[in-house]
């Protein structure tokens, strides 16, 4: 059977379906910032932004930014009501305090055992960017990843061990990629959902690492 990768803003949007009504979430740069835009309205969720906002909503609508509240990746943002933005260091106070419910972040690996790997490829020529990812891995309660399931290269985002320089050890609770959602458990990588018309096998051949299929298909 064939089967289609799931896009960028389909990712965002099954992360989004798991963040419970009261919870305090940061939403990292590049891919889970778009997830603001896909948490239903029926729910109060608390969005905080390690550059020192809590309680954005949405993107704005086009002709109607303001020029002073961007989130950590300097992408506009909306403020709700009862929203507030404050110092980076009470920002950074409250993701090294233990406040936030969830923090959801990009990786370049994540490993069996839930280290996480996203600042630096360790590559000579790469540019470093550590910002408060460190401080999110082990500050939050929980840590979801988004990632492509596979680099451009082919080769697996999911391995037995990190080769890249680690952000945080066991710290990853659950990952989302283009082709499943994966739980980081005691037991092994548990696959929860797979997108449709991947055999666990396929998904398998993609990952450096074992997998537990937990899908009901198989």
């Amino acid at each position: 059977m064939s089967y289609s990768k799931l896009s960028r803003d389909q990712i965002a949007a099954r992360v989004a379906q798991d963040i419970p009504d009261g919870a305090y979430v940061n939403l990292g740069i590049g891919l889970p910032t778009k997830i603001s835009k896909y948490l239903p309205s029926e729910k109060d969720i608390f969005l905080h932004s390690e550059n020192g906002i809590l309680a954005f909503g949405p993107p704005p609508e086009k002709n109607n930014e303001d020029s002073e509240l961007i989130n950590a990746g300097k992408e506009f943002v909306t403020l709700l009501e009862g929203g507030a933005y404050f110092h980076h260091g009470d920002s950074f106070a409250m993701m090294r305090g233990g406040h936030l419910d969830i923090c959801v972040l990009g990786a370049f690996q994540v490993a069996e055992n839930g280290d996480l790997a996203n600042w630096h490829t360790g590559a000579s020529d790469a540019i470093p960017a550590v910002g408060g990812a460190m401080d999110l891995a082990i500050g939050a309660k929980k840590v979801f990843v988004t990632t492509d399931h596979i680099t451009k290269q082919g080769e697996p985002k999911i391995v037995a061990e990190l080769s890249y320089p680690a952000t945080g050890l066991k710290c990853v609770d659950r990952i989302y990629t283009d082709l499943c959602v994966i739980d980081v458990t005691t037991e092994g990588l548990k696959v929860i959902e797979k997108v449709e018309g991947l055999s666990f096998e396929k998904l398998q051949s993609m990952t450096g690492t074992k997998l537990i299929n937990m899908t009901l298909d198989e």
